[in-house]
């Protein structure tokens, strides 16, 4: 308990002080305590005793921080947030607050931010891409929730907001897959003697059904050409400032071995063959079982961007209908494997979905020859 002392001032008066203990900082776990002087009567000095005595009562522990600023708050988060997720995804969240959310919220103390400025960024994030607001919204949250758990602000502002919602568009979305038909245009617009490399990539895609990044990180030791499979156990995708890096699959169903088509198969071989001889020529050996597949012209990762290039390209030259990206080949494999017969369980297990649902969710695509034998079957039933 606290002692209130006399003692005497530079002028000889005589004052009051006391010295109490707080606790320890939270901060630094060092012991802290702190001391009041130059009351003129001990009864000043008492009163004020007790009032620190009292608010101790209430919180037993020294108050955190109470003026950090936002972005302190928010690197203390991401501190712990890159141990939680693949280096992809802390890469590509950095990004998000550098641009969005660090420019709105960074400088302010994170205490005096308000439910109005919160409403008022998620209202221009919404109006600047309706498409992203949603996850920079979750992003502000996290943060504030971290403040919270750790004592600097005692409520979340961010969660009051009322977040906006965009409107169903009128009309048909536009499809992001190709059917039989289209894919076999798409194929005869690709020189198989000239562009090898170009045609075995889209062939991969569209008839193995793998992402992007699972295609450009192939190795030729994931190809087995006697049992006619291949292995996906790694992805290509960005990791820290854009550089290209290779990780495993997202989910543990994600390694997966994929059977292939005769044809697939000796397009793979001609292409294996026809890359010995340009990279030997580059001068490359390419023997190696952990060369690319699908290399650039210094034997490295291809960019990510490069088959989307060429397939911009294709699709402009050629006038191709509708326009899909990359990753519309992996909704046309899905939609061919349901038009051959294949149930939800076999699609699921071969494009190395984690669950049913997103397999449900997403490719629930039916081709046009399935629509016209669905009413076919329909007029024949009702016979009218």
């Amino acid at each position: 308990m606290a002692t209130i002392k006399k003692y005497q001032d530079k002028d000889g008066n005589t004052r009051y002080q006391f010295q109490v203990y707080l606790g320890v900082d939270p901060q630094t776990g060092k012991k802290k305590s702190t001391r009041r002087r130059g009351f003129k009567s001990k009864s000043a000095a008492r009163i004020a005793l007790s009032r620190i005595e009292v608010e101790l009562q209430q919180e037993p522990v020294l108050p955190v921080d109470n003026n950090i600023l936002f972005v302190d708050v928010y690197h203390e988060w991401y501190d712990q947030y890159i141990n939680t997720v693949r280096e992809s995804t802390w890469a590509r969240t950095a990004g998000m607050f550098d641009n969005h959310i660090l420019p709105l919220f960074g400088n302010k103390r994170l205490r005096t931010i308000t439910v109005n400025q919160c409403q008022r960024a998620v209202n221009l994030w919404f109006k600047e891409v309706t498409y992203n607001y949603k996850r920079w919204y979750n992003y502000l949250v996290a943060v504030f929730e971290y403040g919270l758990k750790h004592g600097y602000i005692t409520h979340n502002p961010a969660r009051m907001i009322t977040m906006p919602v965009k409107p169903d568009s009128w009309g048909d979305k536009p499809d992001n897959f190709w059917d039989r038909d289209q894919l076999k245009t798409f194929f005869k617009c690709i020189d198989q003697q000239k562009e090898p490399e170009k045609y075995c990539l889209f062939r991969v895609l569209a008839f193995a059904g793998v992402r992007r990044g699972e295609c450009l990180a192939l190795t030729w030791q994931d190809i087995d050409f006697v049992h006619k499979t291949l292995r996906v156990n790694k992805t290509l995708t960005q990791g820290k400032r854009g550089k290209q890096i290779i990780q495993a699959p997202k989910t543990k169903k994600g390694r997966r071995t994929v059977s292939l088509d005769n044809t697939t198969v000796e397009i793979l071989k001609r292409w294996h063959k026809q890359q010995r001889e340009y990279y030997l020529f580059l001068g490359f050996n390419t023997l190696q079982p952990d060369q690319l597949v699908f290399a650039n012209t210094k034997n490295g990762f291809k960019s990510l961007n490069t088959p989307g290039k060429w397939l911009k390209r294709i699709i402009t030259d050629y006038h191709l209908t509708p326009s899909i990206t990359v990753h519309g080949f992996r909704h046309s494999h899905a939609s061919a494997l349901f038009a051959a017969g294949a149930t939800i369980k076999e699609v699921q297990t071969r494009l190395g979905h984690e669950d049913v649902a997103t397999t449900l969710n997403v490719y629930t695509h039916v081709t046009k020859g399935q629509n016209q034998q669905a009413a076919n079957k329909l007029a024949n039933y009702l016979g009218f």
